[in-house]
């Protein structure tokens, strides 16, 4: 029905009302001569409206004119005649055209360049590695490779641990994560702040260079200021900004919860397999005879073997067998106090992953808890560390 509406549109058609006393007999007239009408619609007694393309509205005429009704052009619909405005209205098409040109080519460009993410390295580098490799405003997206552009930046960035790079629109937006950057490292050209990495008690600070801001005893949550690259000047009142430096110690707390089930389900072969056969071409697998399984539990392996014999040649048709395993499936009770000991294992080898390298332990506790068949262990460790990182100040 969409496809028969599209074709009468690009084919074009006219909306007409006909009025007379033979109507019946023009509609009959219409069937006999193959002249197409549809939406008919009775208005009353001597009036009908109906569509009908371009073509038979032409033989429509000489119809209406033997059995003395009389046809009139309501509405004319489609594309011809969508043309033909234009053509009455030069200037107005050729405006039109020119302004979708101009639309496609403008929106084919990159207008902006938005980068997400940073708080160490200078907006300003990023801008400058991008120009380096000829990425600007003003250049075409389909010239942009958003995968070179990533590759270039992780090279160049030391301490940047994710970076995705896409096209949205008319902007290319680059979103950066990245990883603590030692203060020795810092842009010394570019003023900075030292704030908190991570939530903590403050311990002790030592600001080198800079104002310190965080005092002992206070608590901090992540990106709180703690030592302040805006200074006052000894000499007038005026303001400076400094790249911070410093050490701010403090207490914090890790924690790690794994749960672990007591009573698991183990899977024993009994010996027994059932195995099928089937055909892979390129990435699809088909089974000849699929079939019921003949075991309540079982396990499945799939092995896949070249038609020919020749394993070092890659073929896009390939034989599969389909092996089914029987197994007995046991319920085995685990012993809690080595459960206990592996879990709090596990909790903190998780712990450590996420520990400062010259961080402090204080403190090493883990609570068990069990409910429904489910160990549950909490680790919680408490430290004494540098939580500062550097925060490029932005002008």
């Amino acid at each position: 029905m969409l496809a028969i509406k599209i074709w009468n549109y690009l084919k074009g058609y006219v909306i007409i009302r006909i009025k007379g006393l033979s109507l019946e007999r023009l509609l009959n007239l219409c069937l006999v001569n193959d002249i197409y009408l549809w939406n008919v619609d009775r208005i009353n007694n001597v009036e009908i409206e109906a569509s009908i393309s371009i073509l038979g509205y032409n033989d429509l005429e000489e119809l209406v004119n033997k059995v003395g009704c009389r046809v009139e052009i309501k509405e004319r619909v489609g594309f011809p005649f969508f043309l033909d405005r234009f053509k009455k209205r030069k200037s107005l098409g050729i405006g039109a055209i020119i302004f979708f040109v101009l639309f496609g080519v403008l929106s084919s460009i990159i207008w902006k360049i938005d980068i997400i993410g940073l708080q160490q390295i200078p907006h300003e580098e990023i801008i400058k590695e991008l120009n380096r490799d000829g990425i600007k405003i003003g250049n075409f997206k389909k010239n942009i490779d958003e995968d070179s552009v990533q590759k270039k930046i992780l090279e160049e960035f030391k301490y940047i641990s994710y970076i995705q790079v896409k096209k949205k629109g008319v902007k290319l937006i680059i979103e950066i994560k990245e990883e603590d950057m030692p203060m020795e490292d810092n842009y010394n050209q570019y003023p900075s702040n030292i704030v908190a990495k991570r939530k903590g008690v403050i311990f002790k600070v030592i600001a080198k260079k800079g104002k310190a801001i965080a005092q002992k005893g206070q608590i901090v949550k992540e990106n709180d200021l703690l030592i302040s690259g805006t200074v006052d000047s000894e000499i007038t009142e005026e303001t400076g900004l400094v790249s911070a430096k410093g050490e701010v110690l403090a207490y914090t707390t890790y924690s790690d919860t794994v749960e672990s089930p007591i009573i698991i389900k183990e899977k024993r072969e009994t010996g027994n397999k059932f195995t099928q056969r089937g055909i892979k071409l390129k990435k699809k697998r088909v089974k000849f005879f699929s079939s019921d399984i003949p075991y309540k539990d079982y396990i499945q392996e799939i092995e896949e073997k070249s038609i020919l014999g020749l394993n070092n040649i890659d073929i896009p048709v390939k034989w599969v067998e389909y092996i089914y395993k029987e197994v007995e499936v046991e319920e085995v009770k685990r012993d809690v106090d080595a459960l206990k000991k592996s879990s709090q294992i596990k909790a903190i080898e998780n712990i450590n992953k996420e520990l400062a390298k010259k961080s402090e332990i204080i403190s090493k506790n883990a609570v068990f808890t069990i409910k429904d068949n489910i160990l549950t262990t909490k680790v919680i460790i408490e430290t004494i560390e540098d939580i500062g990182k550097v925060k490029i100040i932005k002008k």
